[in-house]
């Protein structure tokens, strides 16, 4: 048990580094805030919004105002520390990246649950055309849509 905070005492560590130097090498201030927003993002264990991710901050007590956890969204994802998907009805919804293997996702469209999930046949495929086509392939994104088995949460509110 120890051992795996240990692991994500590092793994933070270097996050903020990797955060802290792509702040430093383009003249950026970094603030308390940035930081905190940072933190939280990696305390995380699911896909989130940036108004969901304001609003748990302010409940928490954060000092941080909304134009702040936008444009740091949009700066950790510029420096690969996060990822943004666009899932559909115009609500961009972000993940923690570093460190973290390949998946991809199953998204419902009625209640919008995001599952993941890592075949390694998608991998096999990614390879396969990369190597037919003579195309380096770097990443890959696949999203599947459809329908929760059972009730879901927007259906059972209708």
């Amino acid at each position: 048990m120890e051992i795996a905070k240990e692991q994500k005492d590092q793994h933070l560590k270097e996050v903020i580094n990797i955060f802290s130097s792509h702040l430093e090498k383009n003249n950026l201030r970094k603030t308390p805030e940035r930081f905190a927003i940072l933190e939280e993002i990696y305390s995380r264990t699911d896909h989130f919004d940036a108004e969901a991710l304001y609003i748990h901050m302010k409940n928490q007590n954060y000092r941080v105002s909304r134009a702040t956890v936008y444009n740091t969204l949009e700066l950790l994802v510029s420096c690969d520390l996060v990822t943004k998907h666009q899932f559909g009805k115009n609500l961009a919804q972000y993940e923690k990246s570093y460190g973290y293997k390949q998946h991809d996702h199953l998204i419902c469209v009625d209640c919008g649950k995001v599952l993941e999930f890592c075949d390694p046949r998608i991998q096999q495929i990614k390879n396969m055309m990369g190597d037919i086509l003579k195309f380096e392939v770097t990443h890959h994104s696949l999203n599947l849509y459809g329908k929760c088995a059972g009730a879901c949460e927007r259906t059972m509110q209708k």
